[in-house]
């Protein structure tokens, strides 16, 4: 990372901006433009996400943000509604209000003085997300956006489920988003009414987890927001970019193959961040890959970026075994096209093999422990949150291996995996994990998918299996780009288990396999339309200090209790507390996660996250705890959920909400 010091334009720096709203509400923004912005002015790039411009997302924002102003833009961070120093409530995830925000937000600025009239949308992940559901809307001054980590589909690719798939990350991102907003706006900022409008927020914050709960088939709540649902609504121009080892890689291909707006793809190795500052590498000039994207869009300059290819995608060459990998090998490619062709190789008790295997039938039923290996389900290449070896959950699989490589096999796109099957229970669901064997027997996960098969005709609807009757199926795994060596073998491993990362089914399954037709089809690129890609140095302008008050720890384990044979995982993220040296906030945030199951009962799974939230300054202290856990009995899920707040030292408010959601086909 290089960090830079002098732009072509001198940077003024607005600590808070309000922004008003039609129905009177002001939201608070950070903003960063040249200072002769007023008499010559530049087009504004707008990032909006609950995430707290103050203290939270600071240091990211001012790697960023400046760097555009720098070269002639208006660059505004606002916190959402009932977010940060912002006023009013937040009600929910990219709720119709917020679009209805970012439409006024996006007049207000093409309308100040300071703004040429063009308007540009930057975001990863929320931000991301109402990048592409305000594009929908199409105001008329936003002319591109950047779309980094994010979906076009609510359903099929977000934290909450994964093919027709629970997954645990929904719990542990609610609790994640309840716990953030339960922070107080600063004083600094909003003044003597900090205290009302944070016990504001703490009595009116909605239940997440209960509300998404609620909601287990592909309905109307999540195609709002689900931008694949009118591609054609999307008129400006859309800059899609994702990582492999991110969780939101699949959408990027959707979005570029399917918009009718102009468009172009990066998919990089990187996870949950930035690409000028994600690991694992290599990062990239990011920000100077978003100015050509602005000069064009916003200023009208040939920048050069629309003659590159449409997809450049990082193709992986080798995986490392351990699940703290700083950095993976590959090199850069460009296509035209998304890949649509396929390598097939068949199933059998042999194997994988190109050629069709004899008839059989295999049968199988996984222990409910078997996944510990697979990371956290959105990794952000940090705290060993990525897949580690998975030869032990493979012992515990079905698994389908290939002779060894004699030449290089590349993939680059989706991969399907056909099978007919039958399962013993009405309700049930597949984890499918491609891998990478080498000679030594180390095996690394190269992608992987779910399949609920209840819902194998279409997530709209539950179709509950027929015990023993035969089915085919398709499972679609998760797009990657990746060489395996020669002397590697290909690996399958198909399981009736995934936790932590999916919520299990309420009996235990036995699945059986009918080899006869089931096939791995592996996405192959044509090597005439691969290209050569080169990109800068990574460069960024240097954050404001911070002072280390309280050092950081982190943490993951896994245990077993040997007297009631549970097994146990325990996560800790703790970011210790950090003194912002500008303004004197010290913000500390500590997260404890646990993951509990025993091996022959789906029932026994539970989560549990605390979280520990302070903000002071001086002899002004906050704190807010959280605690949440969820279960699950065979016909609903039982969650609770509890806040309670601390002004120097003293409860100032205490909360606590118990549901129970009925199970719809999970």
């Amino acid at each position: 990372m290089k960090f830079v010091k002098d732009f072509p334009r001198q940077v003024q720096e607005i600590e808070n901006l309000w922004i008003p709203l039609p129905d009177g509400t002001r939201l608070a923004a950070r903003a960063w433009m040249p200072v002769d912005a007023a008499e010559e002015p530049v087009p504004a790039i707008l990032e909006m996400i609950p995430y707290r411009k103050r203290d939270g997302m600071a240091r990211r924002d001012e790697m960023m943000h400046p760097y555009f102003a720098g070269h002639g833009y208006a660059a505004i961070r606002i916190d959402l509604r009932g977010s940060g120093d912002s006023e009013g409530l937040l009600d929910d995830e990219y709720a119709p209000q917020e679009q209805e925000d970012g439409l006024a937000i996006i007049d207000w600025l093409s309308r100040q003085r300071w703004c040429s009239g063009n308007v540009g949308m930057i975001g990863i992940s929320w931000g991301g997300f109402n990048s592409l559901q305000v594009a929908a809307r199409r105001p008329p001054a936003l002319k591109a956006i950047v779309s980094v980590g994010s979906t076009d589909d609510r359903y099929a690719d977000d934290v909450h489920f994964m093919g027709g798939c629970l997954l645990s990350a929904k719990f542990t991102w609610a609790q994640t988003l309840y716990s953030d907003l339960t922070r107080p706006p600063d004083p600094a900022i909003v003044g003597d009414r900090w205290q009302d409008m944070w016990l504001d927020r703490l009595r009116n914050e909605p239940q997440f987890l209960a509300r998404w709960l609620e909601h287990q088939t592909r309905d109307d709540y999540w195609r709002h927001g689900s931008v694949c649902e009118d591609y054609g609504a999307i008129e400006c121009a859309v800059f899609a970019v994702g990582g492999w080892a991110d969780s939101y890689s699949n959408p990027v291909a959707r979005l570029v193959s399917n918009l009718k707006a102009p468009s172009i793809a990066l998919i990089g190795p990187w996870g949950h961040d930035y690409p000028h500052t994600a690991v694992p590498g290599p990062a990239i000039g990011f920000l100077q890959e978003c100015l050509r994207w602005w000069d064009h869009w916003l200023k009208g300059k040939d920048s050069g970026i629309m003659h590159e290819p449409k997809f450049r995608i990082w193709v992986q060459e080798k995986i490392a075994h351990t699940p703290d990998h700083t950095a993976r090998p590959g090199h850069w490619v460009g296509l035209r096209k998304w890949p649509d062709q396929f390598s097939t190789f068949y199933l059998g008790q042999s194997g994988l093999s190109s050629d069709p295997q004899p008839a059989e039938v295999l049968t199988h039923g996984s222990p409910q422990t078997l996944g510990s290996a697979a990371g956290e389900w959105c990794s952000y290449g940090a705290c060993a949150d990525q897949p580690a070896d998975q030869a032990g959950d493979d012992g515990r699989a079905l698994v389908f291996d290939s002779a060894p490589l004699k030449s290089p096999l590349s993939i680059l796109g989706t991969t399907f995996l056909d099978l007919s099957l039958s399962i013993d229970r009405p309700l049930g669901f597949l984890a499918v994990r491609l891998e990478d064997v080498d000679p030594s027997g180390r095996s690394a996960r190269i992608s992987y998918g779910l399949l609920n098969i209840a819902h194998r005709e279409g997530h709209d609807r539950v179709t509950p299996a027929v015990p023993g009757e035969m089915m085919r199926v398709r499972v679609k795994l998760c797009d990657t780009a990746y060489v395996f060596a020669p002397g590697h073998r290909i690996r399958v491993a198909v399981s009736t288990a995934y936790w932590p990362t999916v919520w299990p089914s309420p009996e235990a399954v036995t699945l059986s396999i009918e080899t006869a037709g089931c096939a791995l089809r592996l996405p192959v690129a044509s090597a005439g339309e691969a290209g050569a890609i080169h990109f800068t140095e990574a460069e960024a302008p240097a954050p404001v200090a911070r002072a280390v008050v309280e050092p950081p720890e982190n943490r993951r384990e896994l245990r077993r209790n040997y007297i009631t044979g549970e097994e146990i995982m325990e996560v800790v993220v703790d970011d210790g507390l950090l003194r912002i040296e500008t303004h004197g906030l010290a913000v500390g945030r500590r997260c404890v996660e646990r993951y509990v199951i025993h091996p022959d009962d789906p029932l026994s799974a539970l989560c549990e996250a605390d979280w520990t939230m302070r903000v002071e300054r001086g002899d002004w202290k906050t704190r807010t705890e959280t605690r949440a856990t969820m279960r699950a009995d065979k016909d609903s899920f039982h969650i609770r959920v509890g806040v309670q707040a601390f002004l120097n030292g003293s409860l100032v408010f205490s909360r606590e909400d118990e549901q129970s959601i009925p199970r719809d086909g999970i």
